[in-house]
């Protein structure tokens, strides 16, 4: 289960090459687009709508289409975030952030503006592909949480190196999503 950015929908080139890797391993995705953007708004809704409304999608998914299997979860910088803070609630198996926005550009040397509080909270994988260069910052490497740097910035343009990235992940999870 893959959800989007603030500031673009579930066609970001990055979550397309994410879903292909996942394809490839037999893994089924589902994109979540979020409700402001379904409703035609392009500002986020605040952090505990995000995580309700993907709370929500993965139940129903779960009653249905999803009873039983085990879920990744995943997604692109704020799609990453709500990921990260949902893991726990939603039983996720691991999780996947693209372009995770570790602060916000410039406030690196502000600890109350950094966001790995909500990377150190998922007791699961995590596989964090990231820009080089991203102005949101490098999120360190830590228990169960790979990091692989790949050429560019937020925007993470190097869809190829993304989806080898997202594939060599994906075949260590063996049985956890077999």
């Amino acid at each position: 289960m893959l959800g989007h950015g603030a500031g673009g929908g579930v066609e970001a080139r990055d979550l397309v090459a994410a879903a292909e890797a996942a394809n490839a391993h037999q893994l089924t995705v589902a994109l979540v687009e979020q409700p402001y953007r379904v409703a035609g708004r392009k500002s986020p809704a605040p952090a505990a709508q995000l995580d309700t409304a993907w709370t929500a999608v993965l139940e129903q998914l779960r009653a249905g289409e999803l009873r039983g299997l085990p879920v990744i979860c995943g997604g692109r910088s704020s799609g990453a975030r709500v990921a990260c803070r949902t893991a726990r609630e939603v039983g996720a198996a691991a999780v996947l952030c693209l372009a995770f926005p570790l602060h916000p550009p410039g406030k690196a040397g502000d600890p109350s503006k950094s966001r790995l509080g909500e990377l150190e909270a998922v007791d699961v994988p995590v596989l964090v592909v990231q820009g080089e260069s991203d102005p949101f910052g490098m999120p360190p490497e830590g228990h169960e949480r790979m990091v692989i740097r790949v050429p560019g910035n937020h925007a993470l343009r190097s869809t190829g190196e993304v989806k080898t990235a997202v594939s060599d992940w994906l075949a260590t999870l063996g049985s956890l999503v077999a």
